[in-house]
């Protein structure tokens, strides 16, 4: 089986988009709506999950960045927490491809360290690779919560998310397993200088698993934009789509001059 990718809208900037880890890429349907009439967007099923549950491909951002690019034009990619991970990869070493890189609620490392207090803690990542043996749908429950948490309303978006996280079946256990191992070990701080497109670091004020502070660093790094959006907790498109699409637009239009007009 393929990768399942689905194109969407009919404006002249084209726009891959990649959800977060356990998802699927109908999660980020506002954003679709948002874009529709400035952007032809390709939204991708990450291996594993959704509609790509049994294409077989490993979830590896290097893996995941050369299949995306196969079957899409080059374009701005955007990429959601743990897709930001494979959007920054494919960013840095695939710049003809990814054009433009926008980062939403994604860093290049996300678990904490001595050297890093811009991340979540490393046990409570272990903690849920350890949990995925033993309870595989408690494990993604507790997940949920955690993306839930800070924003404005975060029991709604609870229950949202859990209407929307089977929408599409349920997500391989090996990739779950394996997005967890790319959480725990990514750090792409070091490439941030080298980044070659522009790009744009969108934060959720209120985000409890990637803290602003490591995207607004991680801006600052590359010479990206970087835009905070209040109210809004790690998944700023259920409630927040038109500030997300606020955020991108100067990425847009220096990426598309002409076409985002």
């Amino acid at each position: 089986m393929s990768l399942h990718v689905e194109t969407h809208g009919r404006g002249p900037v084209p726009l891959v988009l990649l959800h977060g880890w356990a998802m699927h890429g109908g999660v980020l349907a506002p954003l679709i709506d948002a874009w529709e009439a400035q952007c032809t967007m390709y939204v991708v099923d990450l291996p594993g999950h959704g509609y790509s549950r049994d294409c077989g491909l490993p979830l590896e951002p290097r893996a995941c960045a050369a299949a995306i690019a196969e079957v899409t034009p080059p374009a701005i990619w955007l990429g959601w927490s743990l897709g930001g991970i494979i959007a920054l990869t494919a960013a840095l070493e695939m710049p003809r491809q990814a054009c433009g890189l926008a980062m939403l609620c994604a860093t290049p490392k996300f678990v904490r360290d001595a050297g890093w207090p811009f991340g979540a803690e490393r046990k409570l990542v272990h903690q849920l690779a350890t949990d995925l043996e033993t309870d595989y749908h408690a494990t993604i429950e507790r997940f949920l919560a955690l993306e839930a948490m800070g924003s404005a309303d975060p029991r709604a978006e609870l229950r949202h998310l859990r209407t929307l996280v089977f929408a599409r079946g349920e997500p391989d256990l090996r990739v779950l397993q394996e997005g967890i191992r790319i959480l725990e070990t990514a750090d792409h701080r070091a490439a941030l200088p080298d980044l070659r497109v522009p790009s744009a670091w969108i934060s959720g004020h209120r985000d409890r698993l990637v803290p602003p502070q490591a995207m607004q660093w991680s801006a600052s790094q590359c010479g990206g934009g970087y835009e905070d959006i209040p109210q809004a907790g790690h998944a700023p498109f259920f409630g927040h789509a038109d500030a997300v699409a606020r955020a991108l637009q100067p990425l847009l239009t220096s990426t598309h001059p002409e076409q985002a007009r």
